[in-house]
C-alpha cells in the first residue's frame, strides 16, 4: 500500500509517520504545503491512499485537486467538530480527528483495505465540504503590531519566538534578538495563537515550536527550555503542564 501523508505541522505529519510504520505501513513522503503537494503529483505516481489535513500553510488543501487530478483515497486529519465532520463521512474513506489516536488510526486503515474498488476514485464534493467548515475556521493571529517611537512596525507570528511577562506588562521576543511591548495579556493571547504553533508553558511563557532549541530535565519533574536567541531569563515548564507540553511537542 502506498501512502503519503499531507500535513502543514510538521511534528504532526512525523507522528502520524511513526504511528503508521507502527501498524506496517510506511508512507512513500511527507508534503507540507498546497504548492509541494501540486509539484509532486505532477511528477510521480499517484499513492493509494492521502492522509489529507484540510488547513495548509499556503491554503486549503481542496487547492491541490483544482490543479491535479488526484486518483487516490482519502482519510481526512482534521481539528474540526462534528458539524463539519458530516461532510468528511460522505466524502472519503474516513476522517481523523486530532490529535489521532492509534487505534482509530487503525480502523481507519482497515476501513480502507475493505473499501470497495469502484469507490476507491470517487469524485469528491469539496464544495460541499468547504461549505461546511468554513463557519468553524478560527481566524489565529497572523501579525502583531508594535509602536517603536512614531512609528508602527508588523511582526509577523512566524518571526516570534516568545510571549512573556514581565513587570505586569506582555512583550514578545523575535528571531533577530529583539523585544517589543504588545497590548494583549497572556491570556488574551490564549484564544489568538495556534495551539499548533504556541504552547503556554507557565503564568509567564507563550513559547513557539520552531523556535525550541533544546528541552532539559529540571527540578521538580519540570523541563527547562532554551530558544534559538531569547536568554533574558529561565525559561521552565511548570510541573502541571509537563504532561501536556510533552503531547504538544510530540
Amino acid at each position: 500500500m502506498k501512502v503519503v501523508i499531507i500535513e502543514d505541522e510538521k511534528p504532526a505529519a512525523r507522528r502520524l509517520s511513526r504511528m503508521l510504520n507502527e501498524i506496517g505501513v510506511k508512507p512513500i513522503t511527507m508534503l507540507h504545503s498546497v504548492e509541494e503537494a501540486v509539484n509532486w503529483f505532477y511528477s510521480n505516481e499517484h499513492p493509494d491512499l492521502l492522509f489529507l489535513d484540510i488547513q495548509l500553510s499556503d491554503g486549503l488543501s481542496f487547492e491541490i485537486f483544482e490543479e491535479v487530478e488526484i486518483k487516490s483515497a482519502i482519510i481526512f486529519t482534521t481539528a474540526y467538530d462534528e458539524y463539519a465532520l458530516k461532510a468528511f463521512k460522505l466524502n472519503s474513506v474516513d476522517y481523523l480527528l486530532k490529535p489521532i489516536d492509534s487505534d482509530e488510526l487503525e480502523n481507519a486503515i482497515n476501513k480502507y483495505k475493505n473499501f470497495h474498488v469502484d469507490k476507491l476514485h470517487q469524485n469528491l464534493n469539496f464544495e460541499q465540504i468547504k461549505n461546511l467548515i468554513s463557519p468553524t475556521q478560527k481566524n489565529y493571529k497572523k501579525r502583531f503590531i508594535v509602536k517603536i517611537g512614531q512609528h508602527l512596525k508588523m511582526i509577523s507570528i512566524e518571526a516570534i519566538e516568545c510571549f512573556y511577562s514581565e513587570d505586569k506588562a506582555t512583550h514578545i521576543h523575535t528571531t533577530d534578538e529583539r523585544s517589543y511591548l504588545i497590548e494583549d495579556t497572556l491570556e488574551q493571547l490564549e484564544t489568538k495563537l495556534q495551539p499548533e504553533f504556541f504552547f503556554r508553558v507557565s503564568r509567564k511563557y507563550f513559547v513557539n515550536i520552531n523556535a525550541i532549541k533544546d528541552i532539559i530535565s529540571y527540578s521538580n519533574s519540570r523541563l527547562k527550555i532554551i530558544l534559538q536567541s531569547y536568554k533574558e531569563s529561565e525559561i521552565i515548564v511548570s510541573r502541571e503542564r509537563v504532561k501536556d507540553f510533552k503531547n504538544w511537542i510530540d
